[in-house]
């Protein structure tokens, strides 16, 4: 059986005002009270940005010591990384959580990009430059090799070290290497 739906909303009853005297006074009495809600709230900003500090203050040493452990951490995993991870493994599990080695995608950095598309078109490399004259990083991601030694043209990729505790959930990352690749 389908609920039988309300065909009226229940407000609290309040009389109008009489006459433009009593009109004036409640529109007074609006504004006096969003005045007070305004102050309160303003009261409750103050207070909440005290209490924030006061926990990023709490904070704020144990972070200190998370990138310590993190450093302390890292320099021996780098120490240990042949017997942590055989052949191609780049994760290792430790019985507190894992630590692992991961490289980012290559990425590919124009400067100069109207110097580079002209160097591109007289090395007859065409399918690198978009019809729009742009140049293609994506190509150039594909065979980075191709424009190694084209002025203005750097193609990098980073490995990172991750150490992500069991029940954990905010990694701590920290960039080990940027890596040139053929450019």
């Amino acid at each position: 059986m389908a609920k039988k739906t309300p065909t009226r909303i229940k407000t609290t009853s309040v009389a109008p005002a009489r006459d433009r005297t009593e009109a004036e006074a409640l529109l007074l009495r609006i504004g006096t009270l969003q005045r007070r809600v305004k102050s309160i709230e303003g009261e409750m900003n103050d207070e909440l940005a005290d209490v924030k500090k006061s926990f990023e203050d709490e904070a704020t040493p144990l972070k200190a010591q998370i990138q310590g452990a993190f450093q302390a951490l890292h320099l021996w995993a780098e120490a240990h990384r042949e017997e942590l991870c055989k052949g191609r493994v780049k994760t290792a599990k430790l019985s507190t959580g894992d630590i692992s080695w991961r490289t980012t995608p290559p990425k590919c950095a124009i400067r100069s990009a109207d110097t580079v598309i002209e160097c591109l078109k007289r090395l007859g490399m065409n399918d690198l430059v978009r019809t729009q004259e742009a140049i293609n990083k994506e190509a150039i991601l594909l065979d980075p090799a191709r424009v190694k030694g084209v002025k203005g043209i750097t193609v990098t990729q980073r490995e990172e070290f991750v150490a992500k505790p069991f029940e954990s959930q905010i990694e701590a990352v920290e960039t080990v290497t940027s890596k040139p690749k053929a450019a």
